[in-house]
């Protein structure tokens, strides 16, 4: 499989075996077939696993891994969660969480520790429940980011790029800059469940990862089939109001053209996202062997032609 550059961390896969799908995130699945899951994804020659304590009930993506004793040249990811609300003190939060990750994980060390919530600016004028503020994330948090890197507990750090995007902009422009970002990426730009704000404020997923990649700032891109509404059906029961389902119905001009050109759309999905300049990894939803093989053969199809890329540009807008 292609490898790319992973800035702190060396290369990269260009697909990573995401958390979610082995968590059971994405539809059900059970633990020896996620296992498999994992072996299968290291066999094809993916070298980076991106798992949260939240993927999952009961720490089930960390688990999962856990059970698989991955070689230590596989790259592991993992998250924690810091509500403005709900952390009193995002230190102590950030150790504990990462040795309870570690622990499951069965490693003494992580090779790339993400902040899983979303930034807001400090004076909440944009704003959700469960995000933290600006000023807390640059003086307590990477401050800790930077201690942990400098222990060796944890190679690298970077940041969930979705939240307010003056202040994702901002966190990738300032130094220290996060040594990676998870950021939107996928052939319609949907948002989805992930866009807490409303009509408050709007993305900007691609200015987000551009602006990431020119300051140097590896791109992990997420959400490379848009929660499930970039393929065939949704793999899971949603209710009719649901993000997901609203943007499936949106899509419905994507899988027309993905027939038109003879691939499922999942196939086409996962092109596109890694096609996109400065993308160092695309994270795969998998829950299973089957799932995954169809996005090792999207891969191995290579970038889309000039003209597929104009095609998918045109849906939209």
């Amino acid at each position: 499989m292609e490898t790319r550059n992973f800035g702190r961390l060396g290369t990269v896969s260009a697909l990573t075996l995401g958390g979610g799908g082995i968590g059971q995130v994405w539809g059900t699945t059970d633990r020896a077939e996620a296992v498999a899951t994992v072996h299968a994804a290291i066999d094809a020659g993916i070298t980076h696993l991106d798992l949260a304590p939240s993927y999952g009930t009961d720490f089930e993506s960390e688990r999962v891994v856990g059970d698989a004793r991955p070689a230590s040249d596989i790259l592991i990811t993992t998250k924690v969660q810091l509500s403005e609300r709900r952390i009193d003190d995002p230190v102590a939060e950030m150790r504990e969480s990462l040795r309870a990750s570690l622990k499951r994980i069965g490693r003494d060390h992580l090779d790339l520790y993400l902040l899983h919530t979303q930034l807001d600016p400090d004076d909440r004028s944009v704003s959700a429940p469960d995000n933290l503020g600006w000023s807390r994330y640059r003086d307590v948090v990477v401050p800790e980011f930077e201690r942990l890197r400098a222990a060796g507990t944890i190679r690298a750090w970077g940041i969930t790029g979705v939240g307010v995007p003056r202040q994702v902009l901002d966190a990738v422009g300032t130094d220290p800059r996060p040594d990676a970002a998870q950021v939107i990426v996928n052939a319609l730009d949907m948002s989805g469940d992930m866009w807490p704000y409303g009509d408050v404020d709007r993305p900007r997923n691609p200015e987000i990862a551009s602006a990431a990649t020119d300051a140097g700032v590896p791109v992990i891109a997420i959400r490379a089939v848009a929660a499930g509404s970039l393929c065939a059906a949704l793999d899971r029961p949603l209710e009719t109001d649901h993000p997901a389902v609203r943007d499936f119905a949106r899509a419905e001009p994507f899988r027309k053209l993905a027939a038109e050109l003879g691939q499922p759309a999942a196939v086409l999905a996962h092109r596109y996202a890694l096609s996109v300049p400065g993308v160092a990894t695309v994270v795969l939803g998998v829950k299973n062997r089957a799932e995954l093989a169809e996005c090792v053969a999207a891969a191995e199809q290579g970038p889309l032609s000039a003209d597929e890329l104009a095609a998918v540009n045109a849906l939209r807008g």
